[in-house]
C-alpha cells in the first residue's frame, strides 16, 4: 500500500473516530461489534473495550431480541445493502433513546461480504419535538372551536360563501342557513360595490397570496361596522386555486380608541413646551395600539398609566394601579409577568418582543407583548412603555385556516391532503414494525339519485349522518376521510392480518345498513367497499388508494354493497379500459368510426323500406371492433356522446345522398339522454344533412323510460316534434310493461331477437311475438322482427302479421357503399 494510501485511510479512522454526534462502528458478517468511535460512546455509554467483541443486539430490548428484529435488519442489509429504520435502542445503564439507524453491507473488490458499518444517531429530542408540536396542534384545534371574536369562513373560486363560524354570525348578523351559497360582497356597502372593491380584492389574492385592509362593512340588519379583513388564496396540491379563507374582525372599537388618542395627542401638542415629554409619549402609544398600555417609572417601578384594555385584560381599574407596584394591585402572576417583562425591556435598550401565555381573568390568553423606553434628557430614561396585544383569537383565526385547509367543510373529516399525509405516516411506521396497513376506498350506492329526488341539501345531510356511523365503527388510530361527493376513504393502521381489513370493510357495511331518518324520510343506502394492503399490493400511497379505487369499481361491479379485495388482474383490466379509451379517443379524431347498413324489410311490399345504422371500429391492429367491446366503455367514459353524434351526422349525411325514400334508423344510448342538449343535437343533424325528419328512426331501450322516465319522456316527446320516428328497441327482454305505450306514442316495437330464435321449437316464444304483433296491429305500431335468418322464420311471422323484417336472411351489415339496395 502506498504512503498516500495509508495517510488516506489514516485521515478516514481519524475522522470517524472524532466524531461525537454520531454512533460509527463496524460489525462482523455476524454482527459482532469489531470496533467503536467516540460517539459511539457517547450516544450507548459503552467503552470499546467493554462492547468490541459483543453480538451488537445487546442495544435491542428483549423483546426485539426474541421477535428476531436485529437479524432481520442484517438480512435486509445483506439483500438490498442497506438497513434504514427508527426506534427505541438501549444504552449501557438500561435507558432508554429513539434512534435513526443505517446498516450498509460492506464487501470487498470480489463482491464478498466482509461486515456492516453502522450509523445510529440519538434523534430522542427531534421525536419529543414532534409530539409537543402534536400537541399544540390538538390544543389549537380545541381553543379554535371556541373562537367568537373571529368570523372565519370560506369562499368558492368565485366569491360565494361556503361555511360560516359561530364569529361570523356574531359579526354580522347573518345564521348559516341564510348566508351560505350568497356573495360575499353583500357585506359591502353600495358604493364599494359599484366600483368593483369585493373583486379587486379576491383578484388580489389570487394573484399575491393575500388580501388585507381595512374598512366599512354592513351587518344583516343594515347597520356598519369598521372591519379588518384578510382573504387568503387556498390552493390544492398542484397549486389550482380551490377558493379563498377570509377573516374579519370588528375593530370599531379600537377605531373609536385611536381617535380618542389622536385628540389627546392633539390637545398635548398644544400644551406648553414643559409637555413636550408627554407629547412623544403619546406619538409612542399611537404607534403601538391597539393594546393594553402600562407606562412605569423605570426608577421606582410604580404604574404612571393604564389603558382600558389594560384595566379588562388585567382585572384591575386604572384607578387601583396607578401609583402602585404591580405586586400590590395586580394577582401573583399577572404581577411577576409585568416585572420580567419590564425587566427584559429595560436590559434590551433598543426595545424588546415576546410572545406567551398568561392566565388572566379573561381566561388563559396569549399575550404579544412589547417594551420600549422613552427616554428624557441626559439620555435618562423616563418611561417604561409595556404594550401587551392578546393575539389568543388571532392565533386560534390561524389555526383554524390550517384546519380548514386539512379537513372536509361539510362534515369534518380529513379530506384527500390530511388523508394522504396519514396514510404516509402509517406506510413509514409499518416498515418499522412489520405491520399492515389497509387503505379502503368507500362510495354510497346510489346517493345520486338521492341527491336528484330530495336535493343536495338533504344529500349533506344524509353524507354527514354517515360520517357519524363510519367513524364510530373505526379505532382511534384510524383516519376515515372524505375525498369528495360520496366518496370516502380509510388508513387502518397496523394490523396483523388482511382479514383485519376484511372484517372492518363487513363491519362499516352492517353499520351502514340500517335505515337513515332525517325529516321524516326513511331511507336504506348501501355500501360499496374496496381494499388493498400493503405491503402486500404495493408500497407506494399512490399506488394503494388507485388499488383500492379499482377494488371498489369491482365490488360495484358484482351487484354493489359488499367489498372486494384488490388483484393483480384488476389492474390489468383497467390497464386494458384506459388503453382502449385512448384508442377510441383516438378513432374519434382519424374517423376510425364508421357505420354499417343491415336492410329493413317491408312485407306489404317486399322492398326495403330503410337501414338500420350500426357502427363499426376499423381499430389499426386490432381489426375490426365491434358495438358490444366498446360502446360500453364509451358509456362509462362519457365519450358515448361524441360517438353517438358521430353516428347520427353520419347517418344522416349518407341517407340524405341515396336520393331515396328510404329511412335510416340510429340507436340512442340511456347514456346520451343525460345530455340537456340531445334534441339540439338531433336537430342540428338533420339540419346539417338536409335529411328530411320523416326519413330518420330514432332507437331506444326500455332503461331510458326506466331512469328519470318523466324527463326521459318529455325529452322523447320534443324529438317527436322534430318529425322523427322513435322505435322502442329489444321489446320484451327488460322490464316490459304496457304503461310504457301509453305514456309515449313510438312509431315502431322491434321485437328482440332471442325470441325469433326460439318461436319455430318454443310455444311461449310464439306466444309472446302473437301478443307482440296483435297488441301492435291494435295500436297500429309497426313491427319489425330482428334475426330473422330462415324462411320458415319468415313464413311464421308473416302469418303473425308482422309489418317488417330484419336480419342476415335479407343481408348482413354493410358500409354504405357496399350495402344492399333491392
Amino acid at each position: 500500500m502506498s504512503p498516500i494510501d495509508l495517510n488516506s485511510d489514516m485521515m478516514y479512522r481519524l475522522l470517524v473516530q472524532s466524531v461525537v454526534d454520531y454512533a460509527i462502528y463496524l460489525l462482523s458478517p455476524e454482527g459482532v461489534v469489531t470496533n467503536w468511535n467516540a460517539g459511539a460512546q457517547r450516544a450507548k455509554g459503552y467503552r470499546a473495550a467493554e462492547i468490541v467483541g459483543q453480538h451488537f443486539s445487546v442495544f435491542y430490548s428483549a423483546q426485539e431480541r426474541d421477535a428476531g428484529v436485529p437479524q432481520r435488519g442484517l438480512q435486509q442489509a445483506r439483500d438490498t445493502g442497506r438497513f434504514e429504520a427508527t426506534g427505541w435502542r438501549l444504552r449501557k445503564d438500561g435507558s432508554s433513546f429513539w434512534a435513526h439507524v443505517i446498516i450498509d453491507a460492506v464487501r470487498d473488490d470480489e463482491g464478498q461480504l466482509i461486515g456492516f458499518a453502522k450509523i445510529t444517531r440519538d434523534c430522542t429530542e427531534q421525536q419529543r419535538l414532534q409530539n409537543e408540536q402534536r400537541e399544540q396542534e390538538r390544543r389549537f384545534r380545541l381553543l379554535v372551536q371556541g373562537v367568537k371574536d373571529y368570523a372565519i369562513y370560506m369562499l368558492d373560486p368565485q366569491g360565494h360563501v361556503q361555511n360560516w363560524n359561530a364569529g361570523a354570525q356574531r359579526a354580522k348578523g347573518y345564521s348559516a342557513g341564510e348566508i351560505v351559497g350568497q356573495h360575499f360582497s353583500l357585506f359591502y356597502t353600495p358604493e364599494d360595490r359599484s366600483t368593483g372593491l369585493p373583486q379587486r380584492g379576491l383578484e388580489t389574492a389570487h394573484r399575491e397570496g393575500r388580501f388585507e385592509a381595512e374598512g366599512i362593512r354592513l351587518r344583516k340588519d343594515g347597520s356598519a361596522f369598521w372591519a379588518h379583513v384578510i382573504i387568503d388564496a387556498v390552493r390544492d396540491d398542484e397549486g389550482q386555486l380551490i377558493g379563498f379563507a377570509k377573516i374579519t374582525r370588528d375593530i370599531t372599537e379600537r377605531r373609536q380608541h385611536e381617535q380618542e388618542l389622536l385628540k389627546a395627542k392633539e390637545l398635548a401638542e398644544s400644551y406648553s413646551e414643559e409637555m413636550s415629554n408627554l407629547s412623544r409619549f403619546l406619538d409612542s402609544v399611537i404607534g403601538n395600539i391597539p393594546a393594553s398600555l402600562i407606562v412605569r417609572n423605570p426608577q421606582s417601578g410604580e404604574i404612571l398609566l393604564a389603558n382600558p384594555q389594560a384595566e379588562r385584560l388585567f382585572g384591575c381599574s386604572a384607578q387601583a394601579m396607578v401609583g402602585q407596584h404591580p405586586q400590590a394591585c395586580l394577582a401573583a402572576g399577572i404581577a411577576r409577568y409585568i416585572e420580567e417583562q419590564t425587566e427584559q425591556g429595560i436590559r434590551a435598550k433598543t426595545g424588546y418582543l415576546r410572545e406567551q401565555s398568561l392566565e388572566t381573568p379573561l381566561g388563559l390568553r396569549t399575550l404579544r407583548t412589547r417594551v420600549a423606553l422613552s427616554s428624557g434628557g441626559a439620555n435618562q430614561a423616563s418611561y417604561v412603555l409595556m404594550i401587551a396585544e392578546d393575539v389568543t383569537d388571532e392565533l386560534a383565526a390561524h389555526a383554524q385556516i390550517h384546519h380548514m385547509a386539512h379537513h372536509d367543510a361539510l362534515t369534518g373529516l380529513a379530506n384527500r391532503t390530511l388523508f394522504a399525509e396519514r396514510l404516509q405516516e402509517a406506510l413509514a411506521e409499518s416498515a418499522v414494525e412489520r405491520s399492515l396497513v389497509g387503505v379502503l376506498c368507500l362510495d354510497l350506492d346510489n346517493f345520486k339519485n338521492i341527491n336528484d329526488a330530495l336535493g343536495h341539501a338533504f344529500g349533506d345531510r344524509l353524507l354527514r349522518a354517515l360520517a357519524t356511523r363510519l367513524k364510530g365503527t373505526l379505532r382511534d388510530q384510524d383516519t376515515l376521510a372524505r375525498l369528495g361527493g360520496d366518496e370516502f376513504a380509510i388508513v387502518l393502521h397496523n394490523l396483523d392480518c388482511p382479514e383485519s381489513a376484511h372484517r372492518t370493510a363487513q363491519r362499516l357495511i352492517d353499520v351502514v345498513a340500517p335505515s337513515f331518518m332525517i325529516d321524516d324520510h326513511s331511507f336504506s343506502v348501501g355500501l360499496s367497499v374496496g381494499v388493498a394492503i400493503a405491503p402486500n399490493d404495493h408500497q407506494s400511497a399512490d399506488q394503494l388508494l388507485r388499488y383500492a379505487d379499482l377494488a371498489l369499481y369491482e365490488a360495484k361491479r358484482n351487484g354493489r354493497n359488499r367489498f372486494e379485495y384488490f388483484q393483480p388482474e384488476l389492474d390489468a383490466a383497467a390497464r386494458r379500459r384506459r388503453t382502449m379509451e385512448m384508442d377510441l379517443r383516438t378513432a374519434l379524431h382519424l374517423g376510425q368510426l364508421q357505420l354499417h347498413y343491415q336492410p329493413i324489410i317491408d312485407q306489404q311490399h317486399g322492398q326495403i323500406s330503410g337501414y338500420e345504422a350500426l357502427m363499426r371500429w376499423h381499430h389499426p391492429l386490432n381489426g375490426l371492433v365491434m358495438p358490444m367491446d366498446f360502446i360500453p366503455l364509451a358509456e362509462e367514459t362519457g365519450l358515448i356522446h361524441e360517438v353517438g353524434a358521430r353516428a347520427l351526422n353520419l347517418a344522416c349525411q349518407e341517407a340524405a345522398s341515396w336520393n331515396t325514400e328510404q329511412t335510416v334508423a340510429v340507436n340512442l344510448s340511456p347514456v346520451q339522454f343525460r345530455n340537456p342538449e340531445l334534441v339540439r343535437i338531433v336537430a342540428l343533424a338533420l339540419q346539417d344533412s338536409a335529411l328530411e325528419p320523416r326519413r330518420l328512426e330514432l332507437e331506444i331501450t326500455e332503461s331510458v323510460l326506466l331512469d328519470n322516465s318523466d324527463g326521459n319522456i318529455e325529452t322523447l316527446k320534443r324529438l317527436k316534434a322534430l318529425g322523427v320516428n322513435i322505435a322502442l328497441d329489444d321489446f320484451g327482454t327488460g322490464y316490459s310493461s304496457l304503461s310504457y305505450l301509453r305514456s309515449f306514442a313510438f312509431d315502431r316495437i322491434k321485437i328482440d331477437k332471442s325470441f325469433i330464435n326460439d318461436m319455430v321449437d318454443s310455444p311461449e316464444a310464439m306466444s309472446i311475438v302473437r301478443a307482440i304483433t296483435g297488441m301492435s296491429s291494435s295500436l297500429q305500431i309497426k313491427t319489425t322482427a330482428e334475426g330473422v335468418e330462415t324462411e320458415e322464420q319468415l313464413r311464421q311471422l308473416q302469418a303473425q302479421g308482422c309489418s317488417h323484417f330484419q336480419g342476415f336472411l335479407f343481408g348482413h351489415p354493410q358500409p354504405a357503399n357496399e350495402r344492399k339496395r333491392q
